[in-house]
Formats: structure tokens, C-alpha cells, sequence
């Protein structure tokens, strides 16, 4: 690693091939936690280039625990983190009024390594318990609409670096991965990134790809639909700006949407929200996902028609049933 690091500290860049290689040692635990430290924050004062993101998922992908979900053609909404706003679980709460609307969906999540409470967190928090048995995921699937995936389950090397990431505190080139690293590979993905640079390469990665995608960033700084201002959207189709008014019918502001102090808060947080109790401006945001999601699918005529059926979802209760049966399934 002394080697590797002198080399990146030179202001050079790695080959997709010794990226690769530097994740695969990081799984086999070859390096120290130091080491491991010093190479990430080298991301931080640079941009990752596209090759050594290449490589790292390689890598990933490579010792991944894979997932087959009989060919159900599944949805996953998730955020890279990092934005530093701290927002209650709005990822998680979509893919519930996602799976409430009738959509299948394959959550992939981890622990909170820059934010107080991750989607690993509140699940796990909420009674859920983590698995990468294939047959216990397809039944979750089948039978509540929705399965989860807790990523270090999965990937050897998200599991060593997991303390290393909390103790940091500050985004890595980890946030980048998650979502590019699915074990059920959904056919499509709504992605939520913390600023423009990451969606171009988000944008570039992914059109290579078969997969439909979305991505999406909120021009105030947010990994998901804020509804606090403009969201950029980019699709396999090109991109465009769109307003809170048009997407959630109202702006809201941070304090809104808020995480709470805590593991403890943000679960009931969750919870008040999936059982339709939210604010009017929590609800609005995370319908405002959920529905950008469905449209991602292709399976709608227009943005509108997702928007009815993620508030039917919600206020019906659906997404709270499918919350519900998941957690049952657990006992």
C-alpha cells in the first residue's frame, strides 16, 4: 500500500486494473485500517476518474454475493449519502409506497457512515433481520413486494471498511459504489447523487449499462428530491430541470425534512411516515419520489399518473402493509 499511496500522493491516477486490485486486497484484510484510511481520503481531495471507479466495482461485483430473484424485473431507489443534510429515511419510505403501488422492489442499504441514521439502520432498528439467503429474499419479494439487502452481507469489502467509514465520518468513494453495486442487478434503478459532477458520472456508467435509470439531484445540495428547491433528472433519455411545484406540488424547507439526533428518532421518524401520520411536507417528499421512481419504469403515461399512485399507496395504507408483511415475514 506504501507504494500505491506514493503514487496517488504524486497527483496520478489508477488503471481500472489496479483499482480493481487495491479493493480485492482490501477484502482479503491485507491492509491495515491506516492504510485503508489514507488511501480513501485521497478521493476526497480529488475527483475519482471513471476507470478507478470501473475498477472498484469490478472488484465488487466480482466477490459479490449474488441474487436471483426469478426474474422479477425489480426497482431499487437509493441515495450515494454524503450530502451532509442529515434527511429522515426518504430512500427507504419510497421503495415502501414503490412496493405499496404494486412494483417490485430490491432495496440495497448499508449503515449511516456521514448521517445519523442509515437505511441498514432503521430496518435493522424496526425488527428486520439482515440476510443473503436467496430463497428468504425472492419470498420477501413474492410475498411483501419488497426485499432488503444489507450491503456488507454481500460485499466482502464494504464489511472491513464499515468502522473505517463511521470513524471518518466524511463521504468516500464507498457512497459512489453502493448503488452501482446491486447483488439483485435491478433492470431499474432511481439514484440520487450530492452534487453534478458525481451525476455525470453516474450518467456515463450507467448508459452503458441495459438497465433503465434515473438520476436525480436536488440543486440545493440533497442525494434525493428535497422538494427545498430545482431537482436535476437525468434518464437514459437525456436530462432537464424540474421544479418543487411541479414534483411535490409545494417547496418545503430543511427543517422539513429533518433525520432527527439519533437511530432511535429517525426509526420513529419511519415509522409516523409509513403509517401515513407524516407532515404534509414529509409525505410530499417522499410521494414525490416514490412516484419519480414508478416513472422510471416506463410502466406509466405520465409523471402524474405515478404522483396518484404513490399518495394512494401512502394514505391507503398500502405501503404500510407491505412495511408490515416484510417484518412479519422476519418471525
Amino acid at each position: 500500500m506504501k507504494k500505491i499511496l506514493q503514487y496517488l500522493f504524486e497527483h496520478k491516477t489508477l488503471s481500472r486494473e489496479a483499482a480493481k486490485e487495491v479493493l480485492l486486497n482490501i477484502s482479503k484484510g491485507i491492509y491495515s485500517d491506516a492504510e485503508i484510511a489514507s488511501f480513501t481520503t485521497v478521493f476526497l481531495m480529488r475527483s475519482i476518474t471513471i476507470p478507478e471507479l470501473n475498477g472498484f466495482r469490478d472488484a465488487l461485483i466480482e466477490l459479490c454475493v449474488p441474487v436471483n430473484l426469478n426474474g422479477h424485473d425489480v426497482l431499487d431507489i437509493v441515495g450515494t449519502g454524503g450530502d451532509g443534510k442529515n434527511t429522515f429515511n426518504i430512500s427507504t419510505l419510497s421503495c415502501f409506497i414503490a412496493a405499496g403501488a404494486g412494483q417490485k422492489v430490491a432495496k440495497h442499504g448499508n449503515y449511516g457512515a456521514t448521517s445519523v441514521s442509515g437505511s441498514s439502520n432503521v430496518m435493522e432498528t424496526l425488527g428486520y433481520h439482515f440476510s443473503n439467503d436467496n430463497k428468504k429474499l425472492l419470498k420477501e419479494v413474492e410475498e411483501a413486494g419488497i426485499c432488503f439487502m444489507h450491503a456488507p452481507l454481500f460485499h466482502p469489502a464494504l464489511k472491513v471498511v464499515g468502522g473505517i467509514r463511521k470513524n471518518l465520518g466524511v463521504r468516500t468513494f464507498f457512497n459512489m459504489l453502493g448503488p452501482l453495486v446491486n447483488p439483485a442487478q435491478p433492470g431499474i434503478q432511481m439514484i440520487g447523487v450530492y452534487n453534478l459532477e458525481m451525476a455525470r458520472i453516474y450518467s456515463y456508467l450507467l448508459q452503458q449499462s441495459k438497465a433503465r435509470f434515473m438520476i436525480i439531484h436536488s440543486l440545493e445540495g440533497y442525494d434525493e428530491i428535497s422538494l427545498t428547491g430545482d431537482t436535476k433528472v437525468i434518464t437514459n433519455d437525456g436530462e432537464k430541470i424540474l421544479s418543487a411545484i411541479y414534483l411535490g406540488k409545494r417547496m418545503v424547507s430543511p427543517q422539513d425534512i429533518y433525520g432527527g439526533n439519533s437511530i432511535d428518532e429517525a426509526a420513529k421518524i419511519f415509522l409516523r411516515i409509513i403509517k401515513g401520520e407524516g407532515s404534509w411536507a414529509q409525505n410530499a417528499v417522499v410521494m414525490s419520489n416514490a412516484a419519480m421512481a414508478l416513472y422510471a419504469t416506463g410502466a406509466y403515461k405520465n409523471y402524474e399518473e405515478c404522483y396518484a399512485h404513490s399518495v394512494e399507496s401512502l394514505e391507503s395504507g398500502s405501503a404500510y402493509k407491505a412495511f408490515q408483511k416484510l417484518i412479519n415475514l422476519q418471525s
